[in-house]
């Protein structure tokens, strides 16, 4: 009988042991079997663990509709603008949704509802944020700032209570919400979508994008040295990071390449491309990939034009190819590289590249 990584994960869970300990159990059982199953580390990623956790989230958004219809038709005044009841039912539901995740996630577990919950709480935070800014007579643009800050530094204390991995995510969008606001009330213009991207518009957007990119890679990388194992939640938590950093950084990037449309910035977008795929296969995170294939795609369409359709079915085949040998590549690139700072903090790999391949 053995003790499988769910086992780890399940007893972390229960509480019986910590997230540190459960890593060094797994480091010192695959360190004892002389080998990895690489194929084991794959990104953290759960929505939902069963038809009941649907259940109960379709229950707790009507709960949250009919609250929110309550407050709505009570607390709206003068002309639609938020009477100081909004601030004190806003405080209700920012104490009641903690209750009703000490139940669903510290004893239950439950992922979807855990999801659920943290949304709620941001949408809260929200209103409350905006509320209160309203009542202290803060203008338009510094009550943006305000609720933008407020509800991110709410999203924190629940992430630093409850541990929820998607947490981060909305962590990230509040930060950039945030950031934008502030811009805007310095004098910013209010952008187009595209210039939240494009370095070389006008405005500052796509600088404060391209920068809160790298800042949340930096913060998903520091989560994933300190759990290369993936046995706890601060992967999981790195992975949403991910999901809002990736596509920060290469849009801005690759948007900004693609639209000058010479052949010296098709080629850099190549060359940008096929660095981000291989930083994808080093830290083990596939984000970086799915983010740049809708480039790949624009960028074949633009200059193959009715031979596109070529270009697209290779690079599904590339695409299909690289999800059943991601180990086996991976092993290969990692043992190819010299040291570098950091390396062995990564996810592990299997030192004989042999090992790791998927026939």
């Amino acid at each position: 009988m053995s003790v499988e990584r769910d086992d780890l994960r399940a007893a972390v869970a229960a509480g019986y042991i910590t997230e540190a300990q459960a890593a060094s159990v797994l480091a010192l059982s695959q360190s004892r079997k002389g080998m990895l199953d690489t194929a084991a580390l794959d990104e953290p990623f759960e929505l939902f663990r069963g038809f009941n956790e649907i259940f109960i989230v379709v229950g707790l958004t009507i709960l949250f509709a009919g609250w929110s219809g309550f407050v709505g038709l009570t607390s709206l005044a003068n002309l639609g603008m938020p009477s100081r009841h909004f601030v004190i039912y806003s405080v209700i539901g920012l104490a009641v949704l903690p209750m009703l995740a000490t139940y669903f996630t510290t004893r239950r577990r439950m992922v979807a509802p855990s999801i659920a919950l943290s949304i709620m709480f941001a949408i809260t935070g929200l209103q409350f944020g905006f509320s209160l800014g309203w009542q202290l007579g803060i203008t338009l643009p510094g009550r943006m700032v305000f609720m933008g800050a407020v509800t991110t530094t709410l999203l924190a204390l629940w992430y630093w209570r409850f541990r929820i991995p998607f947490t981060m995510a909305l962590i990230g969008i509040g930060v950039f919400l945030t950031a934008g606001a502030t811009l805007l009330q310095n004098g910013a213009g209010i952008p187009e979508p595209r210039e939240l991207f494009l370095l070389s518009a006008e405005g500052p957007f796509a600088v404060m994008t391209f920068a809160l990119g790298l800042l949340g890679l930096a913060v998903a990388l520091w989560f994933d040295m300190s759990d290369p194992h993936r046995v706890t939640r601060r992967a999981a938590s790195a992975f949403w990071l991910h999901i809002i950093a990736a596509p920060a950084i290469v849009n801005t990037v690759a948007l900004t390449l693609f639209v000058r449309d010479t052949p010296g910035a098709l080629f850099a977008l190549l060359a940008f491309l096929a660095a981000m795929a291989v930083f994808a296969i080093i830290i083990d995170r596939r984000s970086f990939l799915i983010a740049g294939v809708g480039y790949v795609i624009a960028l074949s369409a633009g200059v193959l034009q009715d031979q596109a359709y070529l270009a697209i079915l290779i690079l599904g085949i590339l695409l299909v190819y690289l999800g059943a040998q991601w180990e086996w590549l991976r092993n290969r690139l990692m043992n190819a590289l010299p040291a570098f700072p950091g390396k062995s903090r990564l996810p592990p790999w299997a030192h004989d590249a042999s090992e790791g391949h998927v026939s």
